[in-house]
C-alpha cells in the first residue's frame, strides 16, 4: 500500500511539475527594480528582460521602484502573486538591510526566494591625486600620522561603501571621517573636486577618471585584481587580507512560487546571462556572471548577511 500510495503522488508531482511547465508564463512578466531608471541595475534588468522575452515568448516589462534601500520594490514583489510572472531584481542593499534592519514583510531567502544570482562586481579604492597617498599602506600611515585628516565618501548609513570604510578603519585601527551622501555616486562631483579626499566606487564609474590621472586607484576589494586594473592590488595584496566586498544583484521570486516554475526561470535566466552580448558588456564594466543555481544563490545570501552583520556590530552602526 504505501508503495502504490508513494508511486502516486509521485506521478502526481510529477503530472503538476510538466502542467506548470507548459502554462508558464501565461501572461506579461515583470522585473522589480529598486533603483531609477539609467542605473546599472535597471541596464541589467532591461538586458536579461528581453532575453526572456525571446525565450519565454510573453513581454517583459522593467518597472523601476526605488527608495527605502531596496526595501519598496522588495514589497511590492512580496504582495505579488507567487506564480513566476514577478520577479525582484534584488542588491547587496537588500542583503545588508537584513543584516541592519530586518523587515519581516521580505526578507532574502524567507519571504523572497533565489533564483539566480547575476554580476558580482568589486569595488574600487579611489584617492584624489592631492593626496600624497599611493598605495593603501600610505593611506593607512597618514590616517594613523592625521588622525580624521582624510575624509572618505559614503552613500549613506547601512550602504556599501560606508560599511567597507569602516571595515577598513577596523581592521587597520585608524581614523578616518565619513562624509555621508545621499545617493550612490552622488559623492563623484566633490571627489573629482578634492572636497572629500577617498572613496570606494564601481570601477564603471571611475574608469575614465583613473586613465586620465583625475583620480588615483590603490585597491580592489576583490579575491583577484581587474583586468581592467591589472597594476592595482587586492586590498589582501595591500595589507589587509579578508577584506572581500562584491556589488551583487540577482533574481528572487515570492515565496510559494512553484519549484518547477523556477526551474524554468533559472534554466532561461542563465541563458540570458550568458548571451554573449549581455556577457561582454558586463565583463567589459569590470563584472562577472555568476549564474548561480537557487541553492548557491541561498547559500551566498547567507554568508553575506553573516559578513555584513559582523562588520556592523564591529563598527556599532546603528538603523537610521
Amino acid at each position: 500500500m504505501k508503495q502504490l500510495l508513494g508511486c502516486a503522488l509521485a506521478c502526481l508531482l510529477a503530472w503538476n511539475g510538466v502542467s506548470l511547465g507548459q502554462t508558464f508564463p501565461s501572461r506579461p512578466m515583470r522585473i522589480l527594480v529598486s533603483a531609477p531608471p539609467g542605473s546599472s541595475p535597471d541596464i541589467r534588468a532591461r538586458q536579461i528582460g528581453a532575453k526572456l522575452a525571446e525565450s519565454l515568448g510573453q513581454p517583459v516589462i522593467v518597472e523601476n521602484r526605488p527608495g527605502a534601500n531596496g526595501l519598496i520594490a522588495a514589497r511590492e514583489a512580496v504582495k505579488s502573486a507567487p506564480d513566476g510572472h514577478t520577479m525582484f531584481l534584488a542588491l547587496i542593499n537588500n542583503s545588508i538591510g537584513d543584516a541592519l534592519r530586518p523587515d519581516p514583510c521580505c526578507r532574502l531567502n524567507q519571504e523572497l526566494l533565489p533564483v539566480s544570482r547575476f554580476t558580482m562586481t568589486p569595488l574600487v579604492m579611489v584617492v584624489h591625486p592631492s593626496l600624497p597617498v599611493y598605495s593603501l599602506k600610505d593611506f593607512i600611515s597618514q590616517s594613523r600620522e592625521k588622525p580624521d585628516s582624510i575624509t572618505y565618501a559614503s552613500g549613506g548609513p547601512g550602504s556599501i561603501s560606508q560599511l567597507v570604510g569602516e571595515w577598513i578603519k577596523s581592521d587597520a585601527k585608524i581614523k578616518v571621517l565619513e562624509v555621508p551622501y545621499k545617493a550612490v555616486n552622488a559623492e563623484i562631483p566633490d571627489l573629482l573636486g578634492g572636497q572629500v579626499m577617498a572613496a570606494y566606487i564601481v570601477p564603471q564609474v571611475v574608469v575614465a577618471a583613473i586613465k586620465s590621472g583625475k583620480l588615483r586607484a590603490i585597491a580592489v576589494t576583490a579575491p583577484a585584481r581587474l583586468a581592467m586594473f591589472p597594476d592595482v592590488p587586492t586590498t589582501a595584496e595591500a595589507g589587509l587580507p579578508g577584506i572581500e566586498a562584491i556589488v551583487w544583484n540577482g533574481i528572487f521570486v515570492p515565496a510559494g512560487t512553484p519549484r518547477p516554475v523556477i526551474q524554468i526561470l533559472h534554466r532561461e535566466l542563465v541563458k540570458a546571462y550568458n548571451a554573449p552580448d549581455v556577457k561582454s558588456q558586463v565583463v567589459n564594466t569590470g563584472s562577472e556572471v555568476a549564474a548561480d543555481t537557487p541553492e548557491e544563490f541561498a547559500a551566498f545570501v547567507r554568508a553575506e548577511s553573516a559578513k555584513w552583520a559582523k562588520v556592523i556590530r564591529d563598527a556599532g552602526i546603528k538603523p537610521q
